[in-house]
């Protein structure tokens, strides 16, 4: 192949190979120069340098003859080492691609990796010339890859979503029904076995925890542990290695497809909001020396450091306009190519931060709406981050769904006992309004979830009331401190038959509690099955059997309960509405179309710090469409209360009967049954759910 490079084309960003050669395009608004490395196929020693002929603007660029797929490429980018004006351009460093489809090779964790030398008593401000290219993958070009028809994607309704988020390695790598080969694969998310439990479970959207390329963490190497959640990106196109099975990257696509034939999509959880550079004195491994003044946010006045809203060393530049184009175009790519249906936004405040904090029209937002393919998929929102102001739940665009913490801790202090905990939950019961019900936002935007990859397992929520986390090398200190547990009188496993029966019922509360809410269900994968993560509540560096999910000693009857709570989701359209509920009259028939009452059949009186039973009718809204009025009923009754009480039961309409449908305290809690002829009864710390039938249904 020839080795000199012509002018080529800004217009893309990356390697593109056009059937002849490929065009080289990068970003660097502060380069002063910028050589393109290729690598030896089989030594991966480096065969050359060339310098990019050309820059347009910011971007330089160049074209190489007879360079195909399979070409292997890196990046010295030359410019200003003055770490105290924000400069690290270190051309000793060999640099990813941002936009590279493949990498080739591993990380090794090595101080060659630093931009300075560790051992000057300068720090950050010393400048190393030792070549760190033996410790980084190389980046590869790929052959044109086609689009993902449209046909291909499942349609569901916007109150159809059901998420069940999983881990891409975890949620296989026990599980026996799976290909030895396959397990903690790709393909082996899409594998039979598990796609007829996702079915079961009538989940109709998967949510993966981050799968872009990422890199484990210096100090959890040090310690013998691995990033297992992947927070930490460096790789905004790569499907992550670690996961892929006998079909290389090809895996994932064929995954994805697997999933849509089976009617469920596939969310990606993504971290755009910081990069696995760290901070000031973090590897270089890419973004920190192609242009570290635009690619980060520096602390004005002190550019050496970097703004960190994050928690994680640094943040994105989110708001710098080749940033963000990064950011769209690695999107759009995971959607037109690969094939996925939405994205998960990690700390998602920090997208929108702005000059002057957060902006729910920045620029970010802005061009995401406008964007003719991202603007027509599932977003979803963290709403928060650790920096100012960054915690900005129900304040984001009306298209996004929004991670709602406020119901996962309100269902948690209810059936724990805490005080005010009852008027919390119900406001949580009708999706959060106050936070989510303005600029024609609907009801689904709440997430609601009671456990999360972050935090307690639905179990160990009611196996430990302290976290156990000495295994992640932190002392026991990290994680959330706040969890609401209870372990019902024994901290974690134990053979007493009485904790084991409250703890049950714990469970089956805490979840019909999410499936009998308006707003979007989330499932943590495993908590179907009471999953244990034997107490520790921050398990993102535990690849083992601690953060896998443990099918061997699945609970089948908590998963029959979670097949139950999902049919009878499905059943009424009362409880997944699209909009809010105000106990306003609805105009089909003069009813409000929601009734708060206590076990008499009279209003509730809010004010009292302890209630802890009440019950509440849901009719559809008010708000509807006069040509979608719903004549669904049901009469929920949630009883926290350490006896069993009376409910009168509100008189049902002319020709109508109540069945009870839901009895979380029962053997068979979701056995259909009319009512008993002596009158209703809510068992001690359960949950009743009634429906309206015609009467002669009622069997």
């Amino acid at each position: 192949m020839t080795k000199t490079l012509k002018q080529g084309s800004p217009r893309r960003l990356g390697a593109h190979f056009d059937g002849e050669g490929t065009n080289f395009a990068l970003f660097s608004a502060n380069a002063e120069k910028v050589e393109l490395c290729l690598f030896s196929d089989t030594s991966g020693s480096e065969t050359g340098r060339l310098v990019l002929p050309e820059r347009t603007g910011p971007v330089w660029h160049g074209y190489l003859q007879g360079a195909g797929p399979g070409t292997r490429y890196g990046y010295r980018v030359h410019g200003p080492y003055a770490p105290e004006n924000g400069h690290r351009f270190n051309p000793n460093k060999l640099l990813l691609d941002p936009y590279a489809r493949e990498f080739c090779g591993t990380f090794t964790d090595h101080t060659d990796l630093l931009g300075y030398d560790e051992a000057d008593p300068r720090g950050d401000l010393s400048f190393s010339s030792r070549d760190s290219a033996p410790y980084v993958p190389r980046s590869v070009v790929i052959a044109p890859e086609a689009l993902v028809p449209e046909a291909e994607r499942p349609r569901r309704s916007l109150d159809e979503l059901f998420i069940y988020e999983a881990h891409a390695k975890g949620l296989t790598k026990e599980h026996l029904g799976v290909a030895e080969h396959l397990r903690g694969t790709y393909e082996g998310l899409a594998s039979d076995a598990i796609l007829d439990h996702l079915q079961g479970l009538g989940v109709t959207a998967i949510e993966l925890l981050p799968v872009h390329g990422f890199v484990d963490d210096s100090f959890l190497i040090q310690k013998g542990l691995k990033n297992y959640w992947g927070y930490n990106t460096i790789g905004f196109f790569v499907p992550e290695p670690r996961y892929r099975g006998p079909a290389g990257r090809e895996g994932f696509r064929a995954m994805v497809r697997r999933f849509h034939d089976a009617g469920i999509e596939v969310i990606l959880d993504v971290v755009y909001n910081h990069t696995a550079e760290g901070d000031h004195l973090g590897r270089t491994l890419s973004f920190r020396g192609i242009d570290n003044a635009s690619y980060y946010r520096l602390i004005e006045g002190q550019p050496r450091y970097y703004v960190n809203d994050t928690g994680c060393g640094n943040t994105f530049n989110a708001a710098h306009p080749y940033v963000l184009r990064m950011i769209l175009d690695s999107l759009r790519y995971w959607v037109e190519v690969m094939g996925v249906d939405g994205f998960r936004f990690d700390l998602a405040s920090t997208l929108g931060r702005e000059n002057h904090g957060f902006d729910p029209n920045g620029g970010f937002f802005d061009a995401l709406r406008q964007d003719p393919v991202l603007s027509n998929v599932r977003l979803i929102a963290e709403p928060w981050d650790i920096g100012p102001g960054g915690y900005q739940l129900g304040q984001f665009p009306p298209e996004f769904r929004e991670w709602n913490d406020r119901f996962r801790d309100a269902d948690r202090r209810f059936w724990m006992g805490a005080e005010h905990s009852a008027q919390d939950l119900a406001a949580c019961l009708l999706g959060s309004a106050g936070h989510f019900d303005n600029a024609g936002r609907r009801a689904w935007s709440s997430v609601n979830f009671v456990s999360a990859h972050d935090g307690f397992t639905l179990a160990d929520v009611t196996r430990y009331n302290l976290r156990h986390n000495e295994a992640n090398g932190e002392g026991g200190h990290d994680g959330h401190h706040a969890n609401f547990s209870d372990n019902g009188g024994t901290e974690g496993p134990t053979d007493d038959p009485g904790i084991l029966a409250r703890r049950a019922r714990r469970q089956r509360n805490l979840l019909a509690t999410v499936f009998l809410s308006q707003g979007t269900p989330m499932l943590l994968a495993g908590d179907e099955i009471g999953n244990s993560q034997n107490g520790n509540n921050n398990a993102y560096c535990q690849d083992n059997a601690v953060g896998w999910v443990n099918w061997d000693r699945a609970d089948t009857d908590l998963l029959d309960f979670v097949k139950g709570l999902s049919v009878l989701r499905r059943a009424h359209p009362s409880l997944r509405q699209t909009r809010f509920l105000h106990g306003a009259r609805r105009e089909v028939d003069g009813t409000p179309d929601v009734e708060w009452l206590d076990f008499e059949d009279v209003k509730l009186e809010w004010r009292d710090p302890d209630l802890s039973s009440f019950a509440l009718i849901l009719r559809g809204s008010a708000e509807s469409a006069p040509a979608e009025p719903s004549d669904d009923t049901v009469f929920l009754v949630f009883n926290r209360a350490e006896k069993s009480l009376p409910v009168v039961v509100p008189p049902a309409p002319a020709g109508q009967c109540w069945v009870l449908e839901l009895d979380t305290a029962s053997d068979a809690p979701l056995a259909r049954r009319p009512l008993p002829e002596g009158g209703l009864i809510v068992s001690d710390s359960a949950i009743l759910l009634l429906s309206l039938v015609p009467c002669g249904e009622a069997v």
